[in-house]
């Protein structure tokens, strides 16, 4: 009798998950059973070792799945729950952090941050080794960098490159007029975080466990390494779903150390969807356009090409969220980009709408176009300014 009840609801409830519809941007619906289907199909032609997708409707989840491996060596499965290498959606969490500090009057956004130090951020030597972005010795000749404020900063305007070790040099430089030109920079983030620090004295992740991670139960979610991730973490995998080594040795770096998980990362989108964060007020200012953006690509030569491909969707540049504007509202969206970790998210406050995507594989980005068409039916994604050429290509 036990057996046959236990059936009973195991009936009952794949046939709830086949009925359930999900609503997208141009409110379309696609079952839930369908939007599995296609996606096993994508993950398993593109050769994805593991993938998470997630979608929002009316401000919450609605659909939560893993697909693949956490280690292709040994057939673990992921899970919603596996610790994932967050890469540059390190940058969200920060730009949200940062917010919250404005709204506190603690920082402002267009005062220069220097102005908050009591000596040049140059005579600051590194607290270790390990923390290399702490060494601004290269800026002592150029006082270019004391008119870069926190909205430089998290619209990415600084006018350094993405990293130090990118010059050929790998000396620190201000390459354009600060607040003049879009050149993604996590450099300019890190230079924001260590000036809160030294302001503040605290670190950064005592900012983030205080501000962000405890106040909204983000339990597995740090930006260093923690031994609580040891029992279910995901492995990065390369093209040929080769295992990377993973990296757990990471100085905390407001760009690009985040480790959270899936669920972890719906919490806070789901928190920054319904305000329980930083006011609506100031989540408005977050998803505004701050610098236009006409490059040809993100990264590499063409970004220093201008074009007019992205005009029709105002692509721009918020505080810490990439903008491209839909007959739905714009999109604010953040990428994540590591050696073995692929990840892509977005959200349409106007629709009440938003995709995760979180991948342990270097050809994830090869299905993001065609994820984000079945999932909300989103067609704008600048995907070739993203890179994401699709793997039918």
């Amino acid at each position: 009798m036990k057996g046959t009840v236990f059936i009973i609801f195991t009936l009952i409830a794949l046939n709830q998950l086949s009925a359930q519809q999900i609503r997208r941007l141009d409110n379309s619906t696609i079952s839930a059973e369908a939007l599995t289907n296609t996606i096993k199909r994508l993950t398993d032609t593109a050769r994805v070792t593991g993938l998470v997708v997630a979608v929002f409707n009316n401000n919450k989840p609605v659909y939560s799945k893993a697909f693949g491996y956490s280690n292709a060596d040994t057939k673990t499965p992921l899970e919603t729950n596996t610790e994932f290498y967050g890469a540059s959606l390190s940058k969200a969490v920060f730009g949200v952090l940062v917010m919250k500090l404005v709204e506190e009057n603690i920082i402002e956004l267009d005062k220069p941050l220097q102005d908050y130090l009591p000596k040049p951020i140059y005579e600051y030597p590194p607290v270790n080794e390990r923390a290399w972005h702490e060494d601004y010795s290269d800026l002592k000749a150029d006082s270019t960098y004391r008119k870069i404020t926190a909205r430089m900063c998290l619209d990415h305007t600084t006018g350094f490159a993405n990293w130090r070790f990118f010059e050929p040099d790998r000396k620190l430089r201000i390459h354009n007029e600060p607040g003049s030109r879009y050149s993604y920079s996590g450099e300019g983030l890190v230079y924001l975080q260590v000036v809160l620090e030294k302001m503040l004295n605290k670190s950064l992740e005592t900012l983030m466990q205080e501000k962000i991670f405890n106040p909204i139960g983000m339990k597995m979610s740090s930006y260093k390494w923690q031994p609580r991730f040891e029992s279910n973490f995901a492995y990065g995998h390369d093209v040929n779903e080769k295992v990377l080594e993973k990296d757990k040795d990471n100085a905390p770096r407001s760009a690009g150390t985040l480790e959270t998980t899936p669920n972890d990362y719906i919490r806070f989108m789901t928190a920054v969807l319904n305000h329980k964060i930083i006011s609506k007020k100031s989540t408005d200012e977050m998803f505004s356009p701050q610098i236009r953006i006409r490059s040809a690509s993100q990264f590499g030569p063409l970004s220093t090409k201008d074009v007019s491909d992205n005009d029709p969707i105002q692509l721009s540049y918020g505080l810490a969220w990439g903008l491209y504007k839909t007959p739905y509202g714009w999109g604010a969206f953040k990428e994540g980009h590591g050696d073995g970790f692929q990840h892509y998210s977005i959200v349409f406050p106007d629709k009440k709408m938003g995709v995760l995507l979180m991948s342990n594989s270097d050809n994830a980005e090869s299905i993001f176009k065609e994820l984000m068409e079945v999932t909300i039916n989103d067609v704008y994604l600048p995907w070739k300014w993203e890179n994401y050429v699709p793997f039918s290509h």
